[in-house]
């Protein structure tokens, strides 16, 4: 069992997303950093389902009910083991009854603390994730949550350290042309590739909001509600455009204008308020 003592700004538990369910209006959700999540895991040895904490600009702190192993991967971040420094995307001993704390990390947004045999909250339609859109899954951690550990563990972990770098507060994102591109004025397109982008306050885990240039329709009225991927790049009529992320929306009526590829995905998923993203044809 973990406690949480604190949860910091916010953070969920989350494992690879709940799939197969977009035809009843369910998204995926999931992890929204995939890459630092899977490392996490497999610094601790887990099978890739096994559910991790996903910590939004550190300030979490749990104690452990038993001797257990963890590792903490995603934005470098303070680490710490009852108030001591412990390393970062390593595998760490956290003693019965002790606190693992995470600091603020200096850059990026996301954090992700695995422990061995991943964290058991009941799963519902076959994830743990909590979709902060739907509301379903575990609601997000507060103090005092308490973590039941599982059994989604394979052999004993034989990596020392993984090397993370610090990501980029100003990434160029590749993104493919959207399937209603001929909804958006000619040169939308030339201005989202052309333009810096900053990450609006409002951001979460459904999308990031972008402050530019406005993106000028070629077509009055709206489109019938038709699926979105994690990637899309939606132009509501504000003309401001919103890239959206693990917790997207299943349908929407406003044109896609691109789409990120996939690879890029967990850059976007670091991106704190302020920051500045470009985007590039893939």
């Amino acid at each position: 069992m973990l406690t949480v003592l604190t949860p910091g700004p916010f953070c969920t538990v989350q494992d690879a997303g709940r799939t197969g369910w977009a035809s009843i209006g369910v998204p995926r959700s999931g992890a929204a950093d995939r890459a630092a999540a899977g490392l996490a895991n497999r610094l601790v040895d887990n099978r890739p389902a096994a559910a991790v904490l996903e910590a939004t600009a550190g300030g979490l702190r749990v104690r452990a009910g038993r001797t257990v192993l963890v590792a903490v991967a995603g934005v470098p971040a303070p680490v710490t083991v009852d108030g001591r420094p412990a390393p970062f995307a390593a595998p760490t001993t956290l003693p019965a009854g002790s606190v693992l704390g995470l600091g603020t990390p200096p850059a990026g947004l996301r954090s992700y603390l695995a422990v061995r045999g991943g964290i058991d909250v009941p799963p519902v339609l076959g994830s743990r994730s909590t979709d902060t859109l739907s509301g379903l899954g575990p609601a997000p951690l507060a103090a005092g949550a308490r973590l039941p550990i599982g059994t989604e563990a394979g052999a004993e972990p034989f990596v020392d350290v993984a090397p993370v770098g610090v990501p980029s507060d100003r990434p160029v994102l590749r993104v493919l042309s959207g399937p209603r591109r001929n909804w958006l004025a000619e040169d939308a397109w030339a201005a989202l590739l052309r333009a810096e982008w900053q990450v609006r306050p409002d951001s979460d885990r459904i999308g990031l909001r972008l402050a530019g240039p406005r993106l000028d329709r070629a077509r009055e009225g709206e489109l019938p509600s038709e699926g979105l991927v994690p990637g899309a790049v939606q132009v509501p009529p504000d003309g401001a455009p919103v890239l959206f992320l693990a917790d997207h929306p299943v349908t929407g009526g406003y044109p896609v204008l691109a789409v990120v590829v996939s690879a890029d995905l967990p850059a976007a998923a670091q991106l704190r308020p302020g920051d500045v993203v470009r985007f590039r044809a893939a």
